[in-house]
């Protein structure tokens, strides 16, 4: 196989990562160096759009997850790049415009302690060898140790670990040859850690770089309740600045191919609850699940908590506190602090007000007062 052909096999599974994505990776414009490499229309952490390279530097693994395209033994083509092959393959997709930054995981071989040097080599080699400024997402093995992890922060503008589940019972159903505290968590704390305790001038350009986890939805029968737990603790203890969420689709030929696919709204709804611990301040137990610890899949669950508790108790706009205000849907972190700042000048009294300031007033208007008045709105939208 020539490094297209390698490349290709190596990209073509990366939609199982959903880290960055915008939209579902596609093949890259048809050009003589990028015919058949998947792409990944990517968001990075500052709001910048680019086309990221997501691949893996082997898919040959030891491990035996259950769920996996790369499990060990099952029957497909695998490749593998060097550290060194890797980083001039990317270089030249880098300076054709192709690919403008890159994420990089791999299969697990010889262990996670060796994998893991290989993922920094080939990170050492684009900053160091090759000059490469732009954006690495490095991913850190199971098992990682903590120089290596402190080593990949200081070559990635983010790092992450897949937890895959949101506990010990429910990674055993996924991937039983995984520890989920010594393997998984223990190396997101070390990153929290070095990020707390150490000069962030020791960092990448400077900064220490975000980190991200992923849990497969569906697969081990873990309810939405589990993994909204699990991801409030990663962001109230362990500095996680996202969670991501991939819904379970079975593969051929793994012990769970017979396993139905996980509902893409249900995916969804975990993405919109998960925006409300991160950035509303909501709590799991306020969230409207439902006695099987699932959230509802036909309604926002913002809304739900709306209908539940403003519906009939609507909020005065005009002295709600932030964050009251966040509560209230159409209403998001930076429109609460426009609502803020203009009502110091003036009282808030109509819907058009809020419309010319950016806010979907058509939303909210079902659960607030304005200068005690309750706006017209339609019915429908209760």
């Amino acid at each position: 196989m020539d490094n297209l052909e390698r490349l290709k096999l190596l990209t073509e599974q990366m939609h199982l990562e959903p880290a960055e994505d915008a939209g579902c990776p596609k093949l890259a414009a048809p050009t003589k160096n990028s015919e058949k490499i998947v792409l990944s229309q990517a968001v990075l952490p500052n709001g910048k759009r680019i086309k990221l390279l997501k691949s893996l530097l082997t898919s040959a693994c030891e491990r035996n997850c259950y769920y996996c395209p790369f499990r060990a033994g099952r029957d497909f083509h695998r490749a593998t790049f060097k550290p060194e092959e890797f980083a001039r393959i990317f270089m030249n997709l880098d300076r054709a415009g192709v690919a403008q930054g890159v994420f990089l995981s791999s299969g697990m071989v010889a262990g996670g302690v060796r994998t893991q040097d290989k993922l920094i080599d080939t990170a050492d080699i684009l900053r160091g060898k090759m000059g490469y400024q732009g954006y690495i997402h490095l991913k850190i093995m199971p098992g990682a140790e903590r120089s290596q992890i402190e080593r990949a922060m200081q070559l990635a503008d983010r790092v992450s670990v897949n937890l895959e589940a949101p506990n010990t019972h429910r990674l055993g159903i996924l991937a039983p040859g995984k520890m989920f505290i010594e393997e998984l968590i223990q190396p997101l704390r070390w990153v929290n850690e070095i990020r707390r305790t150490h000069p962030s001038n020791m960092g990448w350009q400077g900064r220490w770089p975000s980190s991200t986890t992923q849990f497969v939805v569906g697969g081990a029968g873990e309810s939405d309740l589990e993994l909204i737990t699990t991801s409030q603790h990663l962001y109230k203890h362990l500095g996680i600045g996202r969670v991501y969420y991939s819904r379970f689709n079975p593969v051929p030929d793994t012990p769970l191919e017979n396993t139905p696919a996980a509902s893409p709204q249900r995916e969804h709804r975990l993405y919109q609850a998960s925006f409300l611990l991160r950035d509303y301040g909501f709590e799991p137990e306020e969230l409207p699940f439902d006695p099987g610890g699932n959230l509802p899949l036909g309604i926002d669950p913002k809304l739900a908590w709306a209908k539940n508790n403003l519906a009939h108790n609507p909020l005065e706009i005009n002295h709600a506190s932030r964050h009251e205000l966040l509560r209230v849907p159409g209403i998001g972190p930076r429109s609460a602090q426009v609502i803020i700042n203009i009502r110091r000048q003036q009282v808030l009294d109509d819907l058009s007000t809020l419309y010319k300031l950016g806010i979907t007033a058509s939303r909210a208007a079902p659960f607030i007062i304005m200068n005690g008045i309750r706006p017209d709105f339609q019915l429908t939208l209760l």
